[in-house]
């Protein structure tokens, strides 16, 4: 199941693509598509060891993907259509986020452990942690919504892929885990493609500027004369 999670997350950034390309006709330059395979392939390498799938696994899977991907681009399309903070947005979809968990949670919690989760004893320590937990969630979704709001889906699973690195970094550096050659050329691989990433899509933010520019000097030329 933990390898099914490594690769589902592989999976978010070509199913973002295929999912804006058809459907809101973005387009992606083949210099960002070859940026993101490079990126996708080094985190392959450092993170995927061994593959082995299961039928619950891979239905889970797919519908992670699915879902992470419309619920990604829906935030920054909102945002941007109809010019709404982060903060908005979060504010007005939180409810409907709390009450869809709290009604299917404890199932797919008894469906997947057998354990009912009313049935536990909380304990004041318990709650304390639940409440600071739902705090950090609350900061987390924050962060992940201005992000997308301000770049878009692909570029916040690029950072996403980026902290994967970061951890495997530290974790090797502090806390001396288990390192092997594949997981350094893996990690260098995938900073290259994030390197690339930047770097195009800085290039391509710049080039589209100039002609939007340009094409307003005729327009002002003309409101002048």
């Amino acid at each position: 199941m933990y390898i099914q999670l490594k690769m589902t997350k592989l999976a978010i950034i070509p199913c973002t693509v295929l999912l804006e390309t058809l459907f809101f006709r973005k387009k992606f330059s083949r210099n960002i598509q070859l940026s993101l395979a490079i990126l996708l392939l080094g985190v392959g390498i450092a993170t995927v060891t061994d593959l082995q799938l299961n039928l619950l696994g891979s239905i889970l899977s797919l519908l992670a993907v699915l879902t992470t991907c419309v619920a990604q681009i829906m935030t920054n399309t909102i945002q941007k259509k109809f010019k709404v903070s982060s903060t908005q947005l979060l504010y007005q979809s939180c409810p409907y986020q709390s009450i869809t968990l709290f009604i299917v949670g404890p199932f797919l919690d008894g469906l997947l452990t057998n354990l009912n989760v009313f049935a536990f004893k909380y304990t004041p320590q318990v709650l304390f942690f639940i409440v600071l937990s739902c705090l950090i969630s609350v900061t987390v979704n924050f962060s992940t919504f201005l992000v997308i709001g301000k770049t878009s889906p692909v570029t916040y699973q690029v950072l996403g892929h980026l902290k994967t690195c970061l951890v495997l970094a530290f974790g090797y550096g502090l806390l001396h885990d288990q390192f092997s050659w594949r997981n350094i050329m893996g990690i260098l691989i995938a900073v290259v493609g994030m390197v690339l990433y930047s770097y195009y899509c800085t290039v391509e933010s710049q080039q589209q500027k100039a002609s939007e520019s340009s094409a307003q000097l005729p327009q002002i030329k003309e409101v002048r004369s």
